[in-house]
């Protein structure tokens, strides 16, 4: 009995080693890791970025560009420009409307000056600053 007591104990004894070995294994991998900004960096950082996104941003707004094309759908608010077979809404506050587009009428070929950006999917985002008959 006393042998079966010793046994037991000893291989009690050699699970527990060998759980223990096994565990106590660094299975990490080691990295290189570049030093974390300090939190006063990292703020300046972001707002040294949005400043410069910002910037840009501005300046696409305030630059003028043309499109030449065919009006059409002439609202109190709105505009429709047809160039190169693409469909452009322009917008504008009725309150302000651009410059020329009274003396226009749909059908006329146009040149429109604005600023902001124009897509045949997405809202206009800038300014008409005039409308006039094409030459």
């Amino acid at each position: 009995m006393m042998k079966k007591n010793l046994v037991l104990t000893l291989a009690v004894a050699g699970v527990i080693a060998f759980a223990t070995a096994c565990s106590s294994k660094d299975t990490t991998t080691p990295t290189t890791a570049a030093p974390a900004a300090t939190e006063k960096e990292a703020d300046t950082t972001a707002a040294e970025k949005e400043t410069e996104t910002t910037a840009a941003e501005k300046a696409d707004e305030e630059a003028e560009s043309t499109m030449t094309g065919t009006i059409s759908e002439i609202k109190d608010f709105m505009f429709t420009l047809t160039s190169d077979g693409d469909d452009y809404a322009f917008t504008f506050e009725s309150d302000k409307k651009p410059e020329g587009l009274a003396d226009v009428k749909d059908g006329d070929t146009v040149t429109v000056t604005y600023t902001g950006t124009v897509s045949t999917v997405d809202a206009f985002t800038g300014t008409v600053v005039s409308v006039k008959a094409a030459k």
